[in-house]
């Protein structure tokens, strides 16, 4: 099941790629007059070496996954498709005016499509609309632009993110001996189209499971900060026992409301909290045992399907039939998508998913406070 929005000032850094070599599949732009077949590779040859200018805009930098996996593997797959392609990239740092500013400079350096995860998906309806007035197609990236004339949507189902979050918890929580827990839910940005589903997915989950939430919050910009605040107000108001389970949208706030319930002499392992993102941090603490899962989200093939349409679109060309084989309704239509299917990670599967992906590396994982924890888990 899918919800209707279905599953973070100035010039731009402008990052240019190495010109592409000369050999099998680069021809020359120039066209000499030979015969039609002639005329054909050469057309051909000038279509493959044709560049073009992508703006990747990312949302915010408070998670680590934007940063240290989007852009790179955005950038790297670009190259990998076409060498002249130019990437302009910004992060917007939660700032929706600033991404608005960002957007406006890239396509007055000529952006030819905007790859865009919006801070705000109701305000970023206005970068669309100024595209487009371009003639410059949007690739919704992550988070789904509402009510936009939208050209594709690359994202993951997020109401089958929240089900696969309470679904992993409520497996634990039974386990322990809690057949109808209390839970308490620290749920996602309002600004976030993903925010919404994740958490009705997850309230699904637990209203046939008979869970019932205590308290229920919204987090603005996703800030980690908040979420220790949050809960704290929770075990001020709740008490250190006035709740059972602790849902969390995503890893950073994850870290947050454990350093919270750490701070107040209470061990984390016992409220099962789960995350997403699959950031190092919280892969760290699920080997350790303070916090139980947290949900892969491919971002590399996330990631690398965005670059497979922003490139033909940036060469004027179109884009492969059979990449975006789903629809999405963003109030403005039905947007062609492309919905990457996600995986829950505990400590029993680190190591056999994003480890054996190669999405977080053993190095980085097994520092020495983790060592023993990695060896346990089978990480070397």
């Amino acid at each position: 099941m899918f919800p209707k929005f279905s599953p973070r000032a100035g010039a731009g850094v402008l990052l240019v790629t190495a010109l592409a070599a000369v050999g099998a599949g680069c021809g020359s732009d120039d066209d000499n007059g030979g015969t039609t077949s002639n005329a054909s590779t050469a057309a051909a040859s000038s279509s493959a070496d044709k560049g073009g200018k992508i703006a990747f805009l990312l949302p915010e930098n408070k998670t680590a996954r934007y940063e240290n996996q989007d852009k790179p593997f955005f950038i790297a797959k670009v190259k990998e498709l076409c060498p002249k392609c130019e990437v302009i990239y910004e992060n917007a740092t939660q700032d929706a005016a600033k991404q608005q500013q960002q957007a406006e400079a890239a396509l007055t350096q000529g952006a030819k499509v905007l790859v865009l995860d919006a801070v705000d998906v109701a305000s970023a309806a206005a970068i669309v609309n100024r595209a487009k007035q371009q003639k410059v197609p949007v690739v919704s990236y992550g988070r789904l632009v509402s009510n936009a004339p939208l050209d594709y949507y690359v994202s993951i189902d997020p109401f089958k993110v929240g089900q696969q979050q309470a679904q992993e918890q409520l497996k634990a929580l039974k386990a322990a001996g809690k057949a109808n827990p209390s839970i308490l839910m620290i749920n996602g940005s309002p600004t976030d189209s993903n925010s919404a589903p994740y958490k009705k997915g997850a309230e699904q989950v637990y209203k046939q499971a008979g869970a019932k939430i205590v308290k229920s919050y919204d987090t603005p910009d996703w800030s980690p900060d908040k979420a220790q605040q949050e809960m704290e107000q929770s075990i001020t108001s709740l008490g250190k026992t006035g709740f059972d389970g602790v849902y969390v949208a995503n890893d950073g706030m994850a870290g947050g409301a454990i350093a919270a319930m750490k701070s107040a002499g209470m061990d984390p392992a016992k409220f099962y909290v789960t995350g997403q993102d699959a950031e190092v941090t919280g892969v760290q603490r699920i080997l350790k045992g303070e916090q139980l899962e947290t949900v892969y989200q491919p971002l590399k093939i996330i990631a690398s399907k965005s670059a497979e349409i922003a490139v033909p679109l940036a060469q004027g060309k179109p884009v492969p039939a059979g990449i975006a084989t789903a629809k999405t309704d963003n109030g403005a239509g039905q947007v062609p998508s492309v919905l990457v299917p996600t995986l829950s990670v505990d400590k029993s599967n680190v190591n056999d998913t994003v480890v054996k992906d190669g999405f977080l590396k053993p190095a980085d994982i097994c520092t020495a406070a983790y060592a023993s924890a990695c060896k346990d888990a089978g990480i070397q």
